[in-house]
């Protein structure tokens, strides 16, 4: 009892002093939750509670579900097919220098699939910071591509780890398969509805809204697209990712929705996910014989070949633009950890690879936001000098 209320009061002081201490050191707040939960499970302070690792799962669930609410459709459709063929060709250059890598280095196939993730969570907090500049707009536009790719390799990748190379897997592909061409269907017809219907939009989410019909409507789809992907036997996290799409998607109207649905799983869900994944990684592990330069070289890789790839972009945006735009993309926090996660539980990576990702991912975060700020404040001085002369 004792040990489950310290276990409360910890999380509790972890979810309020975190914005703090993120604010002091001047980095974004998931890393600091992360190190304060290694840092005080190390100490004792958290400990193993099926409460704690199911609330842990929702949160990330849940933080699936605020990614998908980042990507309108309609406004994914409408991107000139110039921009579209250059995040086409990035996001092929990132798959290929990580085949390379991964063979050259002789890693084992997961390396493949987790150094080319992308997720556009870390790349929305910067939008927040920096405002929308091109070279962001580019980045949110590439992100959404990149993260549904990834969230859709995230998915098979499960099943691979689960079902092995067989008839079961070529099932689970079948059933994906089905299962997307059955969301495309409902997309369209949504899309027709609307179309004709504008009322019944306003109708599900009213503007003036005492009774938080929109909450209600966008938890009701979120569990109803988690519990569809439940009963198929797909990976949860690409149910809550589409649930999310739903929302900017088909309830345009409700232009504060997406923050306010982003506030509650930021506010509490979410960090409750990273508190666990950082009381996961054991402190004295640090210790461990090539733990940290395994961590600085996926760290290397995984940076330097977003920088490479990014150049595509170089005539559109130019040369500082552009690798603040491959830089944006080095931090796919979440992403990493899930799949490295997924495939240490399945022994796809042994313990110390494991760690290797989730230190490596904290360094992305904390490399990747201070060389963002110092290019950023390196390119406004250049302008003002120039606006001088």
């Amino acid at each position: 009892m004792h040990d489950n209320v310290t276990l409360i009061i910890t999380i509790a002081l972890i979810i309020v002093f975190s914005p703090f201490f993120a604010k002091l050191l001047k980095l974004p707040t998931t890393p600091i939750e992360i190190i304060l939960g290694s840092l005080l499970g190390f100490l004792g302070f958290i400990h193993d509670a099926h409460l704690f690792e199911i609330v842990a799962e929702i949160g990330f669930l849940y933080l699936m579900f605020i990614a998908g609410t980042e990507i309108n459709l309609k406004n994914i459709l409408k991107t000139p097919l110039n921009t579209m063929k250059r995040v086409v060709l990035y996001l092929v250059l990132l798959y290929s220098f990580s085949l390379v890598f991964s063979l050259y280095l002789n890693l084992g196939t997961i390396f493949i699939i987790l150094l080319p993730l992308i997720s556009v969570g870390l790349v929305a907090t910067l939008s927040k910071e920096y405002g929308k500049t091109p070279w962001l707009t580019i980045s949110m536009t590439a992100g959404i591509v990149g993260e549904v790719v990834s969230i859709a390799i995230l998915t098979i990748t499960s099943a691979g780890l689960e079902f092995g190379v067989g008839l079961d897997l070529l099932n689970t592909l079948f059933t994906l398969i089905i299962f997307l061409i059955s969301m495309f269907i409902i997309f369209r017809l949504m899309q027709l509805l609307f179309w004709w219907f504008p009322e019944v939009s306003t109708a599900l989410m009213p503007q003036k809204d005492n009774q938080e019909q929109d909450i209600r409507l966008s938890f009701a789809i979120f569990l109803l697209l988690v519990g569809a992907m439940l009963y198929l036997e797909l990976e949860l996290a690409f149910g809550a990712f589409l649930a999310g799409i739903f929302i900017p998607t088909f309830f345009e109207h409700k232009h504060e929705l997406p923050e306010k649905l982003a506030s509650f799983g930021f506010g509490f869900l979410i960090p409750i996910f990273f508190i666990h994944i950082g009381y996961s990684f054991d402190l004295s592990a640090l210790t461990m014989d090539g733990l940290i330069f395994k961590a600085v070289l996926i760290t290397l890789a995984m940076i330097f070949m977003r920088i490479i790839a990014s150049a595509v972009f170089i005539k559109k945006l130019g040369p500082i633009d552009s690798l603040l735009m491959g830089l944006s993309h080095s931090m796919p926090l979440t992403l990493l950890i899930a799949i490295a996660t997924l495939a240490y539980t399945a022994k796809s990576i042994d313990q110390l690879h494991y760690f290797a990702f989730i230190l490596a991912a904290l360094f992305q975060v904390i490399t990747v936001t201070i060389t963002i700020k110092l290019i950023n404040n390196y390119k406004l001085k250049k302008e003002e000098n120039k606006n001088l002369l």
